[in-house]
């Protein structure tokens, strides 16, 4: 089991580094796109340039700028915590609109992977037009959880295998019932969100208790959810649950 999944990290490693494009531009400034994709399934682009004892690295202001042009404001207070909030679990800064964070040689990759982590958490936390979203599928998560006294900790960064921050959304704590669980709200399920948080539970399994289990509630109340979600879910042995399915792990989860 564990060559396979050493297998699968590896693959997922040259996926990143083949799929990656660097090109220099104007005044030292050099653009990486990246395989991520954005809401518009746009491969998401950040920007490097050399500073002095490193490297500042940044979105260009790209992530709000593209909320704010298709209606979601962020000027009320509670948006502005949850924005403040978000960035500080990566350690990004903003500053004019702009992510961004500072790097050395040493931490560069880490750093990067940081930014690139903001910037779709933020895009998936934001995408809050009133005419898409009711609400924060956050907040109805943490919602539930407190009205069925399922104890939890919330925004809990782990290390990875990789040397790599991994930010999940809850961890349950063991019991003598149950074990750690790590669980993660998405709110935009696709098969590419399920394999982001696949691939950042294999990457912190080995770093956790060898019985921890991980779930994902999966937001489905404006959404048919795909099969192809579940199913990557589930080859990662890793616990798909629609949000309308979500009464029948109340009891697992609060024991």
């Amino acid at each position: 089991m564990i060559h396979e999944i050493e297998k699968l990290l590896e693959t997922h490693w040259k996926w990143l580094k083949d799929k990656t494009v660097v090109r220099g531009l104007d005044q030292n400034w050099v653009q990486i796109t990246t395989p991520y994709l954005d809401r518009h399934n746009d491969m998401l682009q950040i920007y490097a340039q050399r500073v002095d004892r490193g490297f500042v690295l940044t979105d260009d202001g790209y992530i709000l700028e593209d909320l704010l042009h298709s209606g979601c404001n962020l000027e009320s207070q509670k948006r502005k915590s949850l924005l403040s909030m978000t960035l500080n679990g990566f350690g990004v800064s903003l500053k004019d609109g702009r992510m961004e964070v500072h790097a050395n040689e040493s931490d560069f990759a880490m750093r990067k992977h940081s930014l690139i982590q903001a910037m779709l958490a933020v895009n998936d936390l934001f995408f809050l037009s009133v005419s898409i979203v009711g609400s924060i599928f956050i907040e109805d998560v943490t919602s539930w959880l407190d009205a069925h006294d399922i104890r939890y900790t919330p925004r809990v960064k782990f290390t990875g295998k990789s040397g790599f921050d991994h930010l999940f959304e809850f961890v349950i704590p063991k019991s003598k019932k149950q074990p750690e669980r790590i669980l993660q709200a998405i709110n935009r399920p696709s098969r590419e969100s399920a394999e982001n948080f696949a691939f950042k539970w294999i990457d912190t399994k080995d770093a956790r208790s060898v019985e921890s289990q991980a779930y994902a509630f999966l937001n489905d109340q404006d959404t048919v959810l795909l099969p192809n979600v579940l199913d990557a879910l589930q080859n990662y042995a890793i616990q798909g649950i629609g949000w309308s399915q979500r009464e029948e792990v109340a009891q697992e989860l609060a024991a």
